[in-house]
């Protein structure tokens, strides 16, 4: 048997110990959840929040005088949508109970439907499988998790002031630091830049889906129409799967009101709301295709869903854009970016078979 290369080796261990210290990122990530957690919605704010400030700083108004207005009007608005959000979720928890139990009694006819048809359900596949209320607590608690983690508001507005207070220096201090005072970062530039853009639009599509699902719920009478629109604000940000899910609980409470034709109609405007503006508005806004393929954006809801909780599920897709952006920035991960990518790679024949197809010819 012959002996493995020097180098084979060397490219085994190295692989094994970059895998090890995936894994221990990944369990010290999940182990500081709520930290991590706290700091990337700061982030996230901050990402919203920077291009009102470099605007204003543009007008000649001093970086501390900008990001103090731009922090003003996000606490304002903030305190708003919470407060009204707060109010009807509030409203909501109180009603649940009486939300499963009409839900129970729907599926125990249906269940007496289906018998008289000859299709005989237990109790325990109803009630363990087919329970549709486990649906409405489920939504009950995803929102209760993400009023924890919002219940730190001032702690997060605390750290978003402080990194857009640095965030104009940043490009100085990391010149500073690799002792090149005049270099440019082209490639970081544009990383930055696509994924703040990025992030502007999805913000803006998705407000413009769950007010627009608020509207059409209060036109079809559907009780809390505020927080399923806030729900579809939230889940809009999850491509193809995003409104599906947030549809679901919205529709079970048309069904307990109304019947099933105004649960098919409430679904009917989650379909054409999120079919318009995911595959009509947005790629023409973003101007250029940054989708995701399927099975990515599933498996992407699974991972930073365990790995961060709530947050994680809201902003799995804008991660997984991230780590996208930061392949294709590099000729040796650009293979990863294509395979996270729905785009259809053009093929590329090697040159060796082109020079014994030419010769062969």
């Amino acid at each position: 048997m012959p002996k493995p290369k020097k180098s084979d080796v060397i490219n085994g261990t190295r692989f094994l110990v970059i895998a090890a210290a995936i894994v221990v990122i990944i369990y010290g990530i999940n182990q500081a959840q709520s930290v991590v957690s706290l700091f990337l919605v700061s982030v996230f704010l901050t990402l919203l929040g920077t291009p009102a400030v470099l605007w204003l700083e543009r007008k000649r108004i001093h970086t501390f005088l900008a990001v103090m207005i731009v922090m003003t009007c996000m606490i304002a608005l903030l305190v708003g949508v919470g407060g009204v959000v707060g109010a009807s979720l509030s409203s909501f928890s109180d009603s649940l109970p009486l939300y499963q139990k009409r839900l129970q009694d729907q599926a125990f006819a249906f269940r007496g439907t289906l018998a008289a048809k000859g299709f005989v359900i237990t109790d325990k596949v109803l009630l363990d499988y087919l329970n549709p209320g486990a649906v409405m607590s489920l939504t009950a608690g995803l929102l209760s998790d993400l009023g924890s983690i919002l219940s730190n508001i001032v702690l997060i507005l605390l750290t978003v002031t402080f990194i857009l207070l640095e965030a104009s220096n940043f490009p100085i201090k990391l010149r500073s630091v690799l002792g090149e005072p005049h270099r440019v970062f082209p490639q970081v530039t544009v990383f930055v830049n696509d994924i703040k853009r990025y992030m502007i639009i999805k913000t803006i599509i998705s407000l413009i889906a769950g007010v627009t699902i608020t509207v059409w719920l209060l036109i079809l009478g559907v009780d809390f129409p505020v927080l399923w629109g806030f729900i579809a604000f939230l889940l809009h940000f999850i491509p193809n799967l995003g409104q599906i899910i947030a549809a679901i609980p919205a529709m079970l409470l048309a069904s307990i009101q109304f019947g099933i034709g105004t649960a098919l109609l409430t679904g009917a405007g989650y379909l054409v709301v999120g079919f318009t503006l995911g595959n009509v508005v947005e790629p023409r806004l973003m101007g250029r295709k940054l989708g995701l393929s399927t099975l990515v954006v599933f498996l992407s809801l699974i991972f930073w869903g365990n790995l961060l909780g709530p947050i994680g599920v809201i902003l799995c897709i804008p991660f997984t854009m991230t780590l996208k952006f930061a392949f294709e920035s590099n000729e040796s991960t650009r293979w990863i970016a294509v395979l996270l990518g729905s785009e259809k790679p053009a093929i590329v024949i090697p040159d060796l078979f082109k020079k014994k197809t030419h010769s062969g010819a």
